[in-house]
């Protein structure tokens, strides 16, 4: 679920300077090596609420446009004359979240859900408002921070509508309120404009928070100058989707877009008011099929990235199963064939900002890029490397683009007998395996390379060289299914060696470093940290799972002649990812993936000709050494 990490504060609208010299006692920004400096006073800041009306959209069916609430905070000096722009966060989460039964993952045959396995989530409450870094460095630096309470969360109206446009309309109003072109009101219903506003909007933020900014983004409204997107989705089927089949956000089996909408309907009287579009979600949203359809394409940014005007900082852990790398990736993708401004860091972390593991550098980047979108300042920040990508803990490079220049599909054959090479095998003996639903990835990953009836495992030679893979890995798979009715294929990329590892977890390194001016509560500093690690002996380093019956279209179902051969062909998740010498690589196939999939009654049977499939790896340089 979208809400666990901790999430980053508003997205900075920022704004740009005029062109006319401002009065002689009219405040303003300082500028020295051609970077904003902190002259403003965090402790004096004014902070006032708005309800900005969102104009055209009546989530509720109430008659009334809906109305969300955004919290600001902004330099006192804004009150006698200086303008300023907005780094803005958009959240469903301040007001915390309902306790919430995930879907039963147990289905029958016919994969409706089995009774009895519904789990239920524990109440949360993210960051509250003003908690995050934001204000402490930006503020002080001529920078407003604006949270926007997004429709159907606690003070706002509407409701909550996990990903589609009546929801993207809510932090779009609050950027045309910004710029002039929507209204506000304070909580006596008094009209409030932003006369302190420049009208340059950024937003910024993680997971959510940070899938929000894509799809404002995606409206092409004005003024909205950059996002930076930390760890956000950019389709959500694809996020509780993957090739046709239902599949869980990692660590959360069973949570779909209705269970993440009651989560944040917080608004008062929300079920008396919102209960039947909840009910609406669940059915229209289908975990029997798992079909692409009309309900997952109004949730799809993909659709509209040819409106982007505002440019783009993506930033995503390269071992988040939470919010899948893919929705980075095809996002970034997406920007590149558009050349859209844009700039990526990919970390060796999980599912969480990059200002809780490379602190200085991430503020450092982000302040240039800050004062480069939304002050017109020449920070230098767009003649750096477009990419920074961590390869191992603390390991940094700075490279020209993602993927890494002179990266090229390699093919490896499966072959029979468990082996994985450069030379195709065509005469290799099929191989079978049974399905289950008990085990996990991991322990089926365990025992190879020994024989295992509820897995094939096809592992290369040691590698004379470090190979390093860069992008997204496919594999082609010829097979049958006969007896049982699981319908998925999981693919597992394996390294396979004893290494010291990323765990996911952060460890603090005992340095303490105050970035910004700290106020009651709140000091300024953050605690330094770095990656744990642990030796282990193998890591799975991507997955990549398909529906069967969707092996043409994601949004057609197609059944399967029992004991027919077909060809499989689907993507693996992005990675960045160094195999090195001595270790040896392997693809590891299973169907029923227990923290992922849903879980079929155990049986059916899959068989597999090696030698007419294969993995195809983005390989840096293109060569396996």
């Amino acid at each position: 679920m979208l809400r666990r990490p901790a999430l980053a504060v508003p997205l900075l609208l920022l704004a740009s300077l005029t062109a006319t010299p401002a009065a002689a006692d009219t405040p303003t920004i300082k500028i020295e090596n051609n970077a904003t400096q902190p002259v403003f006073s965090r402790a004096d800041a004014i902070k006032q609420t708005v309800f900005v009306e969102v104009a055209g959209t009546d989530s509720d069916a109430d008659g009334q446009p809906d109305r969300v609430a955004v919290d600001i905070l902004r330099p006192k000096e804004t009150d006698q004359g200086l303008k300023v722009p907005i780094i803005m966060e958009a959240s469903p989460y301040y007001a915390g979240g309902n306790d919430v039964a995930n879907h039963p993952v147990d289905v029958d045959e016919n994969g409706n859900p089995l009774p009895g396995n519904q789990r239920a989530l524990l109440t949360t409450k993210d960051a509250g408002p003003f908690d995050g870094y934001y204000d402490n460095f930006f503020l002080p630096r001529g920078y407003a921070i604006a949270l926007v309470e997004n429709i159907g969360s606690g003070r706002a109206t509407g409701c909550p509508t996990t990903g589609d446009p009546a929801e993207t309309a809510g932090p779009k109003a609050a950027v045309d309120w910004l710029n002039g072109r929507a209204r506000g009101f304070d909580a006596a219903g008094n009209p409030v404009a932003a006369t302190w506003s420049t009208g340059n909007v950024g937003m910024i933020g993680t997971s959510y928070n940070g899938t929000l900014p894509n799809a404002v983004a995606t409206t092409g409204v004005e003024g909205l100058k950059t996002i930076v997107p930390i760890a956000a989705i950019s389709s959500w089927y694809d996020y509780y989707r993957a090739n046709g089949g239902v599949l869980a956000p990692g660590g959360f089996q069973g949570e779909d877009a209705d269970v993440l909408a009651r989560y944040v309907l917080t608004r008062q009287n929300g079920e008396q008011v919102c209960g039947g579009l909840m009910d609406r979600l669940e059915a229209e949203q289908d975990r029997i099929t798992g079909d692409y359809s009309r309900f997952w394409d109004l949730r799809n940014y993909l659709n509209d990235v040819d409106k982007v005007k505002a440019s783009v900082f993506v930033a995503h852990g390269l071992n988040d199963w939470n919010v899948k790398t893919k929705q980075a990736v095809q996002w970034w993708d997406a920007l590149a064939e558009r050349n859209v401004p844009r700039k990526i860091w990919l970390h060796q972390g999980t599912h969480r900002d990059p200002f809780s593991l490379r602190a200085k550098e991430w503020l450092r980047q982000l302040h240039g890029w800050f004062d480069y979108w939304l002050y017109d300042i020449d920070s230098g920040i767009m003649r750096e490397p477009q990419a920074d990508v961590e390869i191992a803990p603390g390991q940094w490079g700075a490279h020209a683009t993602w993927p890494l220049p002179g990266t090229a599909k390699v093919p490896l054959w499966l072959g029979s007998g468990g082996k994985l090479g450069l030379l195709p095998r065509p005469l290799s003996a099929r191989e079978s395996f049974v399905d289950q639903k008990v085990r996990t990835a991991e322990q089926l990953v365990e025992t190879v390379p020994a024989a295992d009836p509820n897995r094939l495992a096809y592992v290369s030679r040691e590698l004379r060289t470090d190979v390093r893979i860069s992008g997204t890995p496919e594999i082609s798979l010829r097979a049958s299914f006969t007896k049982g009715a699981s319908p998925y294929l999981t693919a597992l990329l394996v390294d396979f060696g004893a290494d010291t590892r990323p765990t996911g977890a952060l460890v603090p390194t005992g340095e303490t470093w105050c970035y910004g001016q700290g106020v009651p509560g709140d000091t300024g500093c953050t605690s330094i940290r770095t990656h744990a690690v642990a030796e282990t002996p193998y890591k799975i380093v991507s997955r990549g799972w398909l529906d069967v019956r969707n092996r043409h279209r994601a949004d057609r179902t197609e059944p399967l002649r029992p004991g027919k051969e077909y060809s499989f062909r689907w993507d693996f998740q992005p990675q960045d990812y160094l195999f090195k010498k001595g270790h040896k690589l392997g693809v590891v196939v299973l169907s029923t993936d227990f923290d992922y999939t849903l879980r079929y009654p155990p049986g059916t049977n899959v068989r597999v000709s090696p030698g007419l499939s294969s993995l195809r790896l983005p390989v840096v340089f293109g060569s396996l050494g």
